[in-house]
């Protein structure tokens, strides 16, 4: 036999061992911490990975290699949900991935995503079939009314984050907990806004980081972005930032913005009205935030997505017409 035959067999072997010890491990009882039941456990979207590594911290498992394993060998790999679970009496792994798999928790996740609007939100809540859904017979002005919120719109008033919250509950509760972190998050951001800021309130900032929000492909040019526009309102000088456009065009726009949308007129086109749009456009997270009430100090005037995320900065309209030859043209 050769040394490549020797080879092969060995490594067979050793996969053959290893498939033998997942399998022992797949059926053996998880020690519960102390005996004690019920157990709780939170698990937060992510990676099976990361899910591993979250029931190891939390004392449920002891071999997150192996339970990776395990969920990849069944199928499970991708389909485990996040939320917050309960053992009422020790499972095999196989009986836990399982479990996890079919969302067998006492309260579920739920991620409002930064970028989402309010019409992503209550499209998302609408398909959670977990949640009492108040929402459906209320209009926007009475869930504004419902949850206090002051503008009387509820765009941009719920802060994008994983929330987690008890099966049966009303997706009024939920939005209720993640409008009073906007306002907390908000608030700080406020607090630290620098002082030549064109900006008469937090509402305003709120406008201005949400339009940061959906500008931006990467998080380090948001403070620049938000520089631009700072710089135009300070001038006079309208936004045109096809984001507010694409909002105000509402469920009609199918994905292609023409020259005719650029110059019909509505409250959100901001290539034909100066100023802000008249409410957010999206919810924005913190890094949006404090870009709005802390821009960069630039005396940028433009910017064009160089196609990889980032964006080009230009102070003069000749160079921005240079940049925008570069990166959408492909002229050099």
């Amino acid at each position: 036999m050769g040394w490549f035959s020797k080879l092969f067999w060995l490594l067979m072997l050793v996969v053959m061992a290893a498939g033998g010890f997942v399998a022992w491990y797949a059926t053996q009882p998880i020690a519960i911490q102390n005996g004690a039941t019920p157990l709780r456990f939170t698990l937060g979207p992510g990676s099976v990975k990361r899910s591993a590594e979250q029931l190891m911290k939390q004392g449920v498992i002891e071999y997150p290699a192996l339970f990776v394993l395990l969920a990849k060998a069944t199928g499970n790999e991708r389909k485990l949900k996040a939320g917050v679970y309960q053992l009422d009496k020790p499972l095999t792994p196989l009986e836990l991935i399982d479990k996890i798999a079919r969302g067998d928790a006492i309260q579920i996740a739920f991620t409002i995503v930064e970028g989402w609007n309010w019409r992503d939100l209550k499209h998302a809540l609408s398909l959670q079939p977990e949640l009492k859904h108040d929402l459906l017979s209320l209009s926007d002005l009475e869930v504004a009314q419902k949850l206090g919120i002051e503008e009387g719109h509820p765009e941009g008033e719920f802060f994008p984050d994983t929330y987690f919250i008890d099966i049966g509950s009303s997706d009024l509760k939920l939005l209720t907990r993640a409008h009073a972190r906007l306002k907390e998050k908000l608030d700080a951001a406020w607090a630290q806004r620098t002082q030549d800021v064109p900006l008469k309130s937090p509402y305003e900032a709120l406008i201005l980081a949400s339009i940061v929000e959906k500008e931006t492909g990467t998080e380090n040019d948001r403070p620049m972005v938000a520089g631009v526009f700072t710089n135009r309102l300070k001038i006079g000088m309208r936004l045109q930032t096809d984001p507010s456009v694409i909002y105000g065009l509402g469920a009609s726009f199918d994905g292609n913005l023409t020259k005719q949308h650029l110059q019909t007129d509505t409250p959100y086109n901001s290539y034909t009205r100066t100023g802000l749009p008249p409410t957010p456009i999206a919810f924005p997270g913190v890094a949006a935030l404090m870009a709005a009430t802390r821009p960069a100090q630039t005396r940028a005037l433009y910017f064009v997505a160089r196609g990889d995320g980032s964006s080009q900065f230009s102070e003069t309209l000749d160079a921005h017409n240079a940049a925008v030859n570069r990166y959408i043209r492909g002229s050099k």
